[in-house]
């Protein structure tokens, strides 16, 4: 009887020391192949900060119309909904897991049948008899229990909640893409508007011209081909007219669709804008270590590795036996009162092994699969990384030289102004010819449009800094 309990106890031992072990390698985040800078090489001052980056970035801009607009975007944007109906699938797909991995499997089944077997035609048969048509009254319950002694699934587990995770980041990213979609097209609306607006001054500079050329051409002191130039030059400026009201009104459509409403519902605060916000502080953009914790992207390649490294443990549990502890007690008779009388209750309990064993060939090539996946989701990781820190470094670099360029060309255009106002007035009074005015004329035109345009540059080069350092998605409100 000792030896019995002794070879028990080692039994129940060995049970315990298998279920603490679980196949496959133990996943452990990794370190970036690249060590992440304490600060970015394209930082300077007047253009960025070390601070901590600004969850609700948008707000740094001091813009009423755009606060809205993001808010609206993110309690709407059918991206996010996707994204926030994908989540709720995985995090019912890791519960699904747990509830595999940690309750029992049962069943429950109750029956009447009314009929005749062959062995009571049998019966009826020898006696000459009709056969018996007889009710039958049944009832069972099992239950089952797989033992995980070799961690299959708790790995699947591991893989459900690292899907979860990849969920997660996915919503993140979709969350920082809305808010910088949602931010470009509100600034591209408000150049476009900004252009619009050096359109019409352009035609109307142009349009007086033609009148003071056709009053000096009935002096005297002009020509046909004069006033046929002026004319060449309304046409242009009209044209650049057209071609900013359309654009205007494409971003706007866009901008309208990021807040999840039809395009003709145009915001009536974007469409009034004329000129793209514009930041009065430096950016603060942190430091690498905290970029890569912050990136949408890098979390998500970095749960894609927990899942790809899960999945191997996953595979290797089926190279060993599967064990069950399972019951079932199960009731039968003519009727309810026979079915429950002892002589017709029958039970049973115990474990149950099931192995592939020894054809376990394709196992093996299911976990060479999950292995070579496993060091593609590294690589993709490091990937990630690098990727981030490109994209803050690019766009820094971007931002500041369109700041540079953009001041050249707002002073360039202010000298312009100057150099028209001259100009015109040096004509009319006989001193500097038609072709000095059009030309200061076309300088002044061209600078306008130029302006307008590298304003739209700064505004995409900031969001695009925003955008790099994936800040956003913190500041959004939670969706259930």
């Amino acid at each position: 009887m000792t030896g019995r309990l002794q070879s028990r106890h080692a039994l129940l031992l060995l049970l315990v020391a298998l279920s603490a072990c679980a196949a496959g390698p133990d996943y452990v985040r990794p370190t970036p192949s690249a060590a992440p800078p304490s600060a970015f090489r394209e930082a300077a001052d007047g253009l960025s900060t070390s601070g901590p980056v600004e969850t609700a970035w948008w707000r740094l801009y001091h813009d009423e119309n755009l606060d809205r607009m993001i808010g609206e975007a993110f309690a709407a944007n059918t991206d996010l909904r996707v994204a926030q109906a994908n989540l709720t699938r995985a995090r019912a797909a890791l519960d699904q897991a747990r509830l595999a991995w940690e309750t029992p499997e049962t069943s429950l089944a109750a029956g009447v049948t009314r009929g005749r077997s062959a062995l009571t035609n049998f019966a009826a048969a020898l006696n000459k008899t009709p056969p018996r048509v007889g009710t039958s009254d049944s009832a069972s319950f099992a239950a089952a229990y797989e033992l995980d002694l070799f961690g299959g699934a708790r790995r699947s587990a591991e893989a459900a909640h690292a899907s979860l995770g990849v969920a997660q980041a996915s919503l993140a990213a979709a969350k920082v893409s809305v808010a910088a979609d949602t931010t470009k097209a509100y600034a591209e609306a408000c150049a476009y508007g900004e252009a619009e607006v050096a359109a019409r001054s352009s035609l109307d500079i142009v349009r007086s011209e033609r009148d003071v050329t056709r009053a000096r051409l009935r002096l005297g002191a002009a020509t046909d081909l004069d006033v046929a130039r002026q004319d060449a030059l309304i046409s242009q400026a009209e044209a650049s007219l057209f071609q900013a009201e359309a654009r205007r009104k494409a971003a706007l459509y866009a901008l309208t669709v990021l807040t999840g409403r039809a395009p003709e519902a145009v915001d009536a605060g974007a469409a009034a804008c004329v000129r793209p916000p514009e930041l009065d502080q430096p950016i603060p953009v942190g430091d690498g270590v905290s970029l890569i914790r912050r990136r949408p992207d890098v979390r998500l390649a970095e749960r894609n590795l927990a899942l790809q490294t899960a999945q191997i443990g996953v595979a290797t549990a089926a190279l060993y036996p599967t064990i069950t502890l399972g019951g079932q007690i199960s009731a039968g008779g003519a009727n309810p009162a026979t079915a429950t009388h002892y002589g017709n209750v029958t039970f049973g309990f115990g474990p149950a092994l099931s192995w592939s064993f020894p054809n376990i060939a394709v196992t093996r090539t299911e976990i060479a699969q999950a292995r070579a996946s496993a060091k593609a989701a590294l690589a993709s990781f490091d990937a990630a990384v690098l990727a981030s820190l490109k994209d803050v470094e690019t766009a820094l670099a971007t931002l500041q030289g369109e700041r540079q360029r953009n001041a050249a060309l707002r002073d360039a255009r202010d000298r312009l102004r100057d150099a028209y106002a001259l100009a015109r007035v040096q004509y009319e009074r006989g001193g500097l010819s038609f072709l000095t005015l059009l030309d200061t004329q076309r300088s002044l035109t061209a600078a306008e449009s130029d302006l307008a345009a590298s304003d739209l540059s700064r505004a995409d080069a900031e969001t695009a800094v925003f955008r790099a350092l994936g800040g956003g998605w913190e500041a959004a409100p939670p969706k259930p």
